[in-house]
């Protein structure tokens, strides 16, 4: 018996063998919408990530003009998380929907890093307020990195219950979650939420040209997304520029229209330049999704970049765990957890 055969297996024999959009999605003006799983809505297929936003290099006011522009031009999914930036991110996108109609011309979303049902329901309430709104169109339990998180969240006196309660009393529409770590650990919460019967909205993760030949969240949850109705949401198209420093033989359309290329209800990019911003419209103007034969071409161009995950460091190195580096924002482990352990003294 070959001594890895019981091992998982995470090299995938075809790199292009991923799920392929069947097409480009609705176009109106500038944008191109596509549907939000099974709930009859659909989104731009461009999402504006509010990290970006919130950096101290730009200012208030430009990130206003950032957002309003691509609201203007057809942007309606619009990123965020409770932690982004220290809270800076969601008020600055609070001050700009704020203005003018703006709110009720996205599809707002946010994330929360609470794993108890209190800190949870607190960081929600702290959203509303700096997003100055009365309700979240997405809210995302945020960074599933570790195995443990599925049963935290759906434990007793757990996160998801301060997400079920918050969606009956109309805080917000739709649940899912996020994480950039290892596509097991997003197969494992899609599997503890199926044991409970619950049907998860949406699942943002990593999809880029390097994704698909190490660790690929392409390869082993986005198939069972489409399956389900459940919304893919992509992330890391360029990994905060981190991508461009393998020097790999690829142009940043070419990362857009990859991860465009896949069936992702929304690509989230970093924008915080006109620069940015005209590039993400660039890439959905006159878009068409690659067919087998491109993708093999680009994927073997990022494959001497990619086996190795060295230039995704959001899967092989902390850098991007903001959770483990602040572990009060997870809350306290929920009641019953702590009646049941043992003095660790």
């Amino acid at each position: 018996m070959n001594a890895t055969s019981h091992l998982p297996v995470t090299r995938i024999a075809d790199p292009a063998s991923v799920p392929l959009a069947s097409e480009a999605g609705e176009r109106r003006g500038e944008m191109l919408y596509r549907p939000f799983g099974k709930s009859g809505e659909k989104i731009s297929a461009i999402g504006m990530g509010g990290f970006h936003l919130g950096k101290s290099a730009l200012s208030d006011a430009e990130a206003t003009r950032l957002m309003h522009e691509a609201i203007d031009r057809g942007i309606t999914f619009m990123d965020n998380c409770w932690d982004y930036n220290k809270g800076r991110s969601e008020l600055r996108m609070g001050e700009a929907l704020d203005q003018g109609g703006y709110r009720d011309r996205v599809f707002l979303m946010t994330k929360m890093d609470g794993r108890s049902k209190k800190e949870a329901a607190d960081q929600i309430d702290t959203s509303l307020k700096r997003l100055r709104t009365d309700r979240i169109d997405l809210i995302q339990h945020h960074e599933i990195l570790r195995f443990d998180d599925p049963d935290r969240i759906f434990a007793e006196g757990g996160a998801m219950e301060a997400f079920v309660e918050a969606k009956q009393a109309g805080k917000l529409r739709y649940i899912g979650f996020t994480g950039h770590k290892d596509p097991r650990i997003h197969l494992q919460m899609l599997a503890v939420a199926a044991e409970r019967g619950f049907h998860i909205d949406a699942v943002q993760m990593p999809l880029n040209v390097m994704d698909a030949h190490f660790r690929s969240f392409a390869h082993l949850v986005l198939p069972y997304l489409v399956e389900q109705g459940i919304a893919p949401l992509g992330m890391k198209t360029f990994a905060d520029s981190v991508l461009f420093k393998s020097k790999a033989p690829i142009q940043p359309l070419e990362y857009l229209r990859y991860s465009l290329s896949l069936p992702t209800a929304t690509v989230i990019t970093g924008i915080e330049s006109q620069r940015d911003l005209d590039q993400a419209f660039e890439a959905v103007r006159d878009f068409k999704p690659m067919d087998k034969t491109t993708l093999t071409e680009l994927l073997e161009r990022s494959k001497p970049y990619a086996v190795e995950g060295k230039f995704e460091l959001f899967k092989t190195s902390s850098i991007f765990d903001g959770t483990a580096k602040n572990a009060e924002w997870l809350g306290e482990d929920v009641e019953s957890a702590q009646e049941l352990a043992p003095i660790m003294e």
